[in-house]
């Protein structure tokens, strides 16, 4: 299952549950996690509202009065001492890692000193434990979230005034995409350290909405409604997207063909969808960009290549394009992962586009010297491109100490037979 989280109007705990409620999540399940792990009265209850003019759920976390403050170590141990399936107890213990290790950084201590005594009190426990609850129910195994809003402005905390967004936000965004916000949002906190840190521990990627069948969309309503704006969470859940020819033959191996073996067709002149992700870099060594091409490829790209551009202040550039199945999730998962170890870049531009794909058929040819593979592209029966396997090419140049010009030259001389007619079942 995938979950696409449009974080257009911020992001905040409360928010998150609720859109889990509103994609189909019980509100059961949510409450019986979150009692496994607060050691005070925790209650979450849900109500219908409107945010914008649009239909929502609000969730409503109540605690305790309790003045307690927690450090990481404690609750770390409220977690490992909790009822609560593995799955949701690594994920939450997560979520709070990423927190202390964020507020520490910016307050100058040791995260397991870290005094949880604004996002670790009761009702971040509640969020926290709640969210990861939701995730699991909902089987969700890859995230995307889009760019987070985060306000602007200034906010008051425990510490005084902040800047927003406030330093713990901000450190936990970092590589993350992020803006100000939608207008009429400037002065306001869109996206608390709670809600970054269940966005950056849960996401898988970030990005505009993948392919996917939905099947439910929840709507989490943020405290606020302000005018002329919605304040809310959506959370789309569905399938990926499956290749409407997924059952078609693969192509076929690089492995040199038996003599007088015909390779079997792909379908005829088939229309189908890829994902191409895209971004520019100016600061890669260049030297580095086939090792870069090369690992895209093992890690599954159907193709990568390079456009060399020129960017603002006139400086050269490329613009690195993937393309990548769509029904594939995993495939592209591991592909953008690959993007961000290998390159230098922090963003990825991703659209779906149209593929056509013809017939293919490989053949074997006899040349001086040996055999070469050949590709035969066909529409509608009648060959239409002929083209040898340069790897044969150079392989057979190398064995003969024949010069590889001459190898291709009678290669497609061979192949001239086979022009704007179907090939028969035997070899040249």
């Amino acid at each position: 299952m995938i979950g696409w989280v449009d974080a257009s109007a911020g992001a905040s705990g409360d928010m998150l549950l609720a859109a889990l409620v509103g994609a189909g999540v019980s509100i059961d399940t949510l409450q019986a996690a979150v009692t496994a792990v607060a050691p005070e009265r925790v209650e979450l209850q849900v109500e219908d509202v409107q945010r914008g003019g649009l239909a929502a759920t609000r969730c409503h976390v109540e605690v305790a009065d309790s003045r307690t403050h927690r450090t990481w170590r404690d609750i770390e141990g409220l977690l490992e001492q909790a009822a609560l399936s593995e799955s949701v107890r690594v994920r939450a213990a997560g979520v709070f890692a990423r927190l202390a290790e964020a507020e520490g950084r910016v307050h100058g201590i040791d995260p397991a000193d870290v005094s949880f005594h604004e996002v670790g009190a009761l009702d971040a426990i509640a969020d926290v434990v709640g969210v990861c609850a939701g995730i699991d129910e909902l089987g969700l195994d890859r995230v995307v979230v889009s760019a987070v809003a985060v306000g602007s402005g200034w906010t008051r905390s425990a510490h005084g005034q902040l800047p927003v967004p406030p330093p713990a936000v901000a450190e936990l965004l970092r590589g993350v995409p992020s803006y100000a916000g939608p207008e009429g949002a400037a002065g306001m906190e869109l996206c608390t350290p709670t809600g970054a840190a269940l966005l950056t521990a849960t996401a898988t990627s970030y990005g505009p909405q993948p392919a996917m069948t939905v099947a439910h969309v929840g709507a989490g309503a943020g405290s606020k409604d302000p005018p002329g704006r919605a304040n809310v969470l959506r959370l789309f859940v569905g399938e990926p997207v499956v290749s409407r020819f997924r059952g078609a033959p693969p192509l076929r191996s690089s492995a040199p063909q038996p003599p007088t073996q015909t390779a079997p067709l792909l379908r005829s002149s088939t229309t189908d969808e890829a994902l191409v992700l895209e971004t520019n870099v100016d600061d890669l060594d260049p030297r580095l960009w086939p090792n870069v091409i090369a690992s895209l490829l093992k890690a599954g790209a159907s193709d990568a290549w390079l456009t060399p551009i020129l960017m603002k202040k006139g400086r050269p550039a490329h613009t690195l394009s993937v393309l990548v199945r769509t029904d594939l999730p995993t495939v592209a998962d591991a592909v953008r992962t690959e993007i961000f170890r290998q390159t230098s870049t922090i963003g990825l531009r991703e659209s779906l586009v149209a593929k056509t794909a013809l017939e293919r058929q490989v053949r074997t040819v006899d040349v001086t010297g040996g055999r070469v593979r050949v590709k035969l592209a066909l529409h509608d029966g009648e060959v239409v491109n002929v083209q040898p396997e340069y790897d044969d090419v150079a392989r057979l140049a190398a064995a003969t100490g024949r010069p590889a010009k001459d190898v291709l030259a009678d290669a497609i001389a061979v192949t001239r037979t086979f022009d704007h007619a179907r090939p028969s079942g035997s070899d040249t």
